[in-house]
């Protein structure tokens, strides 16, 4: 077949199209993230002080501060907590905007298949993030917080800066939500055909050491931490497996049932028997 510049020309409207499409909402995005950014930074001083209170608890009351040794830090960090939290207020707009791009090129199937993963993916992030806020880092500053003594007559004090506070929040926070996203990875590789519940139950004790050693990696240098993280994602593991041994029985009995079915269809009759 000799191929034609005319070949060409006839693709490029569809291409076309889906680019407009996406630059269209790509835009959407930016500008529903550029006005929770102005919100956010407005209220930045009251974010921040939600995101100080794990750490305000550990101290003894009355004691503790922050401090910032550059002049520009304090200013950052205000530009850091709003455009952090504007990505969080932003999300479901941005998430529906990549959704409208998705969708029309998915089957009806296809779209009902993905929808519970939509749904689990802001919910189990939602928890990971909860569970480093309300329990792994009270823990682990009360922890650190422990050192502080008195040697040779001179006072080992706890003086955190604003900027290495915030980014170790924002690490606890964004690491612990997007590990509590492991069963979400595991059923799509499942769904997609990539993964089977037999191939994880027999790497179990691999997938174990992982876990911890992503836990060790991810957290600060703390057993504590580490297996604060890594219990739940040990129990979400074993969570995901009932729910591929569910899907696995799931589809079984669907091609049971299909091929019920097709005993059950009438067969075409052949010459022979149409002529008797």
């Amino acid at each position: 077949m000799v191929f034609k510049i005319s070949d060409i020309d006839n693709t490029q409207t569809p291409l076309l199209e889906h680019l407009i499409e996406l630059r269209k909402r790509l835009v959407r995005s930016f500008l529903a993230l550029a006005a929770a950014f102005g919100v956010c930074l407005y209220f930045s001083n009251d974010i921040f002080a939600i995101l100080v209170r794990p750490l305000a608890a550990a101290f003894p009351p009355g004691e503790g501060k922050l401090i910032y040794t550059k002049l520009y830090e304090a200013f950052f960090v205000d530009i850091k907590v709003a455009l952090f939290a504007a990505f969080f207020v932003s999300f479901p707009v941005i998430a529906n905007q990549l959704w409208a791009f998705v969708a029309p090129g998915l089957y009806a199937k296809e779209k009902k298949a993905f929808l519970p993963f939509l749904v689990a993916t802001p919910v189990l992030f939602a928890l990971g993030a909860s569970l480093a806020y309300f329990v792994v880092m009270p823990t682990a500053f009360k922890y650190f917080l422990g050192f502080q003594h008195t040697s040779a007559g001179l006072k080992q004090e706890a003086l955190p800066a604003m900027g290495d506070y915030l980014d170790l929040v924002m690490r606890f926070i964004f690491m612990f939500g997007a590990s509590f996203l492991l069963p979400v990875l595991l059923l799509l590789l499942q769904r997609a055909g990539l993964l089977t519940r037999q191939q994880l139950v027999r790497a179990r004790r691999y997938v174990i050491v992982i876990i911890f050693v992503v836990a060790a990696i991810i957290t600060p240098p703390d057993v504590i931490s580490q297996f604060l993280l890594a219990i739940p994602l040990l129990a979400l593991f074993e969570g995901t497996l009932l729910i591929m041994r569910f899907n696995e029985k799931k589809a079984a009995r669907r091609a049971a049932d299909a091929a019920e079915d097709g005993d059950d269809a009438p067969k075409e009759l052949t010459a022979d028997e149409a002529a008797e």
